[in-house]
């Protein structure tokens, strides 16, 4: 066959690692002939790019004589060398010729590949094999693939055999080789041997890198981690960015923050009621502002702070404001809620204004509601910002003296709270208690306050007073408030008694539950069981109370009341009554007990039992009322003493109560009729007041008031849960009910 030349000219090509290798100038013939084709292609796939020259595509060969050609680096490496005209390995080119050429009549049949792959193997040709399997164009089986791997490992040791002779003989063949292209062996694995990447500029080689799926949890994590670390920075930065510019408008001195203004009080000392010792001793304050040199001249010092202490709705707002009013000086009030916020630093920045504030008015005053949300004591344990507020405060109060004219006062309802350095002498030492009102203090509240009302001649408010003990001046403005909304509602031209009454009634037993369905038996029941409660503590020689009013209206949270009042101001009791007050707490349980017996009480006595247990409990460990204990004070330690003795304190209670119960028992038995009598009255009028009670258990009627009409209201039953007529009775229904009729 005719021989054909390609000429190949001086060039460089890049290999992975970037090391160039030259091929001669001189013209290599290159015949169509089995060794050169092969070999020459076998070359192409290690990195010499000659494979792009048709001469060198795969062509199914004939048997002809090859010519031998020069053994040079690549021959030596693959093993070409050796191959002559006769046998290569006992395979003769024949041989070879002939099984190649079955193959490429039958690309369908991977047997035949198989055969011609074998003997590629054993004729040490395993660049052919290469080539052939990659081109895609012959059947393949697992033999086939076996034989494909077998090659691909002959090339790779083949490629290191190559790298080692061309670093022995750069010297002499300079340009003739680089470095091997290490991604040959991986080229081969991917199934992309005869086109692979050599990497250089022109074909770079395209690395994909799989990630463990540790990896890739570890990286979300560290995404997230730095995210909320850089958002949390800059909420700080943002914070402190706003603060800052805060600060820059703070007002100058002489002049007052938007945030604390002083109020002009119209108040006085003769406008507040019910508190004449706490009125007397701010007297003082008052003459201070007023005249200061009258103290000074004598070396006299008032304190700094007044802290006003007692329940609330007693009136130390209202004191507060009366003093600045009755001085005529400026009033700056704040509440202790007032001063902390989210951000730190807010409360002593405001404290600082609210004081610089003051003494920019002075003469004046600064009143703190609830200085217990501030002034609580400090604990070691609290970070340092919770803290900042109070020492604030602290460090101002010591911050003027006499000469700045400027009074502090606080007002709180738990004074056992507030830290020790706030309430010590030079700060808050001076401490007024503002209690409830007595008889008196009640009294003038109310007529204070009827003032603003057009009232019923008729009304008593000396009674109202008497029968209101242990009410504070708010509860007892806003009775009088409520009993005018409902004159106005009811388009009235004054309050009356019976307004007055109602709103009494419902500040001292809660609002009634008109439209709450109540059965007749439920009634009943709820009858006897206020009618206990009523005659214990009308028939109990000792009770230092007297009955009001009893009724079974649904009020508040319950389904009946009975009402008693002290007789006068107490303020302390003694044991004799607290076991009267535990009577009047069974009596109810034992009326449902007598009338219905033991397995019939109804759960509407748990609230008795537990008033009368924690009363009894309270006589046992906390007043020395108990001959079996002694005077010793338990319940601050209960949950320290031992077992003996807090079985000791269970057993007295419980004998406690089981001889009042016994006393209960003895009272309603001898008192059965007027039990009876007394339960069908409120059964038929509902509610009675104490008159009305002695009249009923007397057997007498009550002319004039409305009978309520028998039985409750009865739940509709619809239609698909009646019974057809004739097979379970008929159904009855409560007609509708008639109007009230009167005895």
């Amino acid at each position: 066959m005719r021989a054909a030349r390609v000429s190949l000219p001086s060039a460089v090509c890049e290999s992975s690692s970037n090391m160039a290798f030259r091929v001669s100038r001189s013209s290599m013939p290159l015949a169509k002939s089995f060794i050169s084709r092969r070999a020459l292609t076998t070359g192409a796939a290690l990195g010499l790019r000659a494979a792009q020259s048709p001469l060198l595509s795969y062509r199914p060969i004939t048997t002809t004589n090859f010519p031998r050609l020069p053994a040079t680096i690549i021959h030596q490496a693959l093993g070409l060398n050796t191959r002559s005209f006769g046998t290569s390995n006992g395979i003769s080119r024949n041989q070879l010729a002939t099984v190649e050429e079955s193959a490429n009549r039958n690309p369908g049949n991977a047997n035949l590949q198989n055969a011609f792959y074998q003997l590629l193997l054993r004729a040490n040709m395993p660049g052919i094999l290469v080539e052939r399997y990659q081109s895609g164009r012959f059947a393949t089986n697992a033999a086939t693939e076996e034989a494909y791997r077998k090659a691909l490992g002959t090339l790779n040791a083949g490629t290191n055999n190559v790298s080692a002779a061309m670093g022995s003989q750069t010297a002499a063949t300079q340009g003739a080789w680089g470095q091997t292209n290490q991604g040959f062996p991986q080229a081969g694995a991917n199934g992309n041997f005869g086109n692979a990447s050599m990497g250089g500029k022109m074909e770079p080689v395209h690395v994909v890198v799989q990630e463990s799926s540790r990896s890739v949890i570890f990286r979300w994590v560290k995404f997230f981690a730095t995210f909320l670390l850089v958002t949390y920075m800059c909420f700080a930065v943002v914070t402190l960015l706003i603060e800052t510019l805060t600060s820059f408008r703070r007002t100058a001195p002489g002049k007052v923050d938007s945030e604390v203004k002083a109020e002009k009080q119209t108040t006085r000392l003769a406008d507040v009621h019910g508190c004449d010792e706490a009125k007397e001793e701010l007297a003082e304050v008052v003459e201070f502002l007023r005249n200061p040199e009258k103290f000074s001249d004598l070396g006299a010092k008032l304190p700094k702070g007044v802290l006003l202490v007692g329940p609330p709705g007693t009136g130390k707002t209202l004191l507060a404001r009366a003093v600045a009013g009755e001085a005529g000086v400026p009033f700056f009030y704040m509440s202790g809620s007032e001063f902390d916020e989210i951000y730190v630093g807010v409360g002593a920045k405001r404290v600082r204004e609210l004081f610089e504030a003051a003494k920019s008015k002075a003469p004046a005053i600064i009143f703190i509601d609830e200085l217990d949300a501030i002034g609580g004591k400090r604990n070691p344990r609290d970070p340092a910002h919770a803290k900042q507020t109070l020492n604030q405060l602290l460090t101002e109060l010591d911050g003027f003296d006499q000469e700045t004219k400027i009074v502090i006062m606080g007002a709180t309802n738990l004074p056992k709270l507030l830290d020790k350095a706030l309430v010590r002498p030079g700060r808050f030492d001076r401490h007024i208690n503002v209690g409830l009102p007595d008889y008196r203090g009640r009294l003038a509240i109310l007529q204070h306050h009827a003032k603003k009302l057009k009232m019923s001649p008729d009304i008593d408010l000396a009674a109202i007073a008497a029968r209101s003990p242990g009410q504070s001046g708010a509860e007892l403005e806003n009775m009088l408030n409520v009993a005018a909304l409902r004159a106005s509602r009811a388009k009235a031209h004054f309050v009356s008694k019976k307004d007055l009454d109602w709103a009494y009634d419902r500040v001292m037993m809660g609002s009634e539950k008109k439209s709450m369905m109540v059965s007749e038996k439920e009634k009943e029941m709820t009858a006897y069981h206020e009618a206990g409660h009523a005659l214990v503590q009308l028939f109990d020689k000792e009770s230092p109370k007297t009955l009001y009013k009893v009724t079974i209206l649904p009020k508040g949270q319950s389904l009946g009341h009975t009402a008693h009042l002290p007789q006068t101001d107490k303020y302390s009791h003694t044991a004799a009554e607290y076991m009267s007050d535990i009577r009047v707490l069974l009596g109810g349980k034992m009326a449902e007990e007598m009338r219905y017996g033991d397995d019939r009480v109804t759960s509407g006595v748990s609230n008795d039992l537990e008033r009368a247990t924690d009363l009894c409990f309270m006589m046992v460990t906390m007043f020395g009322m108990s001959n079996a204990l002694g005077p010793v004070e338990y319940g601050r330690r209960y949950e320290h003493l031992s077992s003996e003795t807090r079985s000791t304190i269970e057993t007295e209670v419980q004998n406690t109560l089981k001889g009042s119960y016994e006393d209960v028992r003895k009272i309603l038995t001898e008192r059965r009729k007027e039990l009876d009598y007394l339960a069908q009255a409120l059964v038929k009028y509902e509610t009675l007041d104490k008159a009305e009670v002695e009249k009923v258990i007397r057997g007498e009627s009550l002319p004039g008031r409305p009978i309520m009409p028998k039985g409750g209201l009865t739940v509709p039953i619809p239609d698909e849960d009646r019974q057809p007529p004739g097979l379970g009775g008929s159904v009855s229904q409560t007609p509708e009910s008639p109007p009230p009729a009167t005895a």
